[in-house]
């Protein structure tokens, strides 16, 4: 998750590999890059940042991918074991071999830019869909007495928007039960109706203007909500 959240939410410590460079440890952080740019209360400048910078390391994750094919290392992840890079290099080749494969077949470099545009534009606005993806891991107050933090969040936004989003929008209930089928968290929500929030009238566009005015922790980390 700290690949997309450290574009948009406030995360503990430093995100990023450290690479020394001229004697100096640099922190290089794509999304922390493009996070820095936001400002309190200017949700079209902070939408357009996160698009920004999250559009460009989507771009720069599929460049990665032939890189880590090539070197047999994932040097976005300096710290992890041998076994974890082994891993990712064989992931890797497998996948540019299905992206020449596919190429071969298109016969252009259309099919890839189809690729890359269906994985990215879901996630930025204006694309409904985004409202799930920025606030699904936020740091929310509990609408009861407790007012404890709640380090999920799902997006009621009727039954076109659960299609819509293949059930991912169902996201509280999800982590409450990972292993029931993501068509059925809709029935979930109510069988057991006390336990999540009433009503699907959510406007999403009203969602992703709130989540682009002011960033949240990360799952409550560091909220201080009491």
């Amino acid at each position: 998750d700290v690949l997309f959240v450290a574009h948009r939410m406030k995360l503990k410590g430093e995100t990023g590999p450290t690479f020394t460079i001229g004697g100096k440890d640099v922190t290089m952080s794509i999304s922390k890059t493009g996070f820095n740019a936001w400002v309190d209360g200017r949700p079209l400048r902070n939408a357009l940042a996160f698009a920004t910078s999250f559009t460009y390391e989507r771009f720069m994750l599929a460049i990665n991918d032939v890189v880590v094919a090539i070197m047999g290392r994932n040097y976005f992840f300096p710290n992890k074991p041998q076994q974890f890079h082994d891993e990712c290099a064989r992931y890797c080749r497998c996948a540019v071999a299905v992206r020449g494969m596919l190429w071969a077949i298109s016969g252009s470099w259309k099919s890839m830019l189809f690729l890359y545009l269906s994985e990215v534009l879901w996630s930025i606005p204006p694309h409904p869909a985004c409202a799930m993806f920025v606030t699904n891991h936020g740091s929310n107050v509990d609408d009861d007495e407790t007012g404890n933090c709640v380090p999920s969040k799902s997006t009621y936004a009727g039954g076109w928007y659960s299609i819509f989003t293949l059930g991912t929008n169902y996201h509280c209930e999800h982590h409450d039960f990972p292993t029931i089928p993501l068509h059925r968290l809709g029935e979930l929500r109510k069988i057991a109706p006390e336990f999540y929030r009433k009503g699907s009238g959510d406007n999403v566009f009203t969602i992703m203007r709130k989540a682009f005015s002011k960033p949240e922790f990360y799952a409550c980390m560091d909220a201080n909500i009491q």
